[in-house]
């Protein structure tokens, strides 16, 4: 009897030891998987951001292939560049109207 309270009693302390060790390991490794899903995350909205088109109910992504097609859409009107999203809603409009009618423009 006095076995089995001194391996029970032994086995408390060793769980009560170590659920602190168990806790900062997994802090580490939530800390880990944050800052890696926020450099995805800087990396993938700097590379492809995303646009939804009102009219045609659709998300354009935003990449080098978009933004040279949105390049040809402003040479073709005679504008000089600035960025797509600091373009009025109804320019951004004409924008993707003129996209679905040019698909290939690449």
């Amino acid at each position: 009897m006095f076995r089995a309270n001194r391996l029970l009693t032994s086995l408390v302390l060793m769980g009560a030891l170590a659920a602190p060790l168990a806790n900062s390991v997994r802090a580490t490794a939530q800390e880990e998987h944050r800052d890696r899903d926020r450099d995805r995350d800087e990396h993938d909205r700097d590379r492809d951001r995303r646009f939804y088109d009102r009219k045609h109910r659709d998300y354009h992504g935003w990449g080098p292939g978009e933004d040279a097609a949105y390049r040809r859409w402003l040479a073709e009107r005679h504008r000089p560049y600035g960025e797509f999203d600091k373009l009025s809603p109804s320019q951004q409009q004409a924008y993707w109207t003129w996209r679905h009618q040019h698909p290939d423009v690449r």
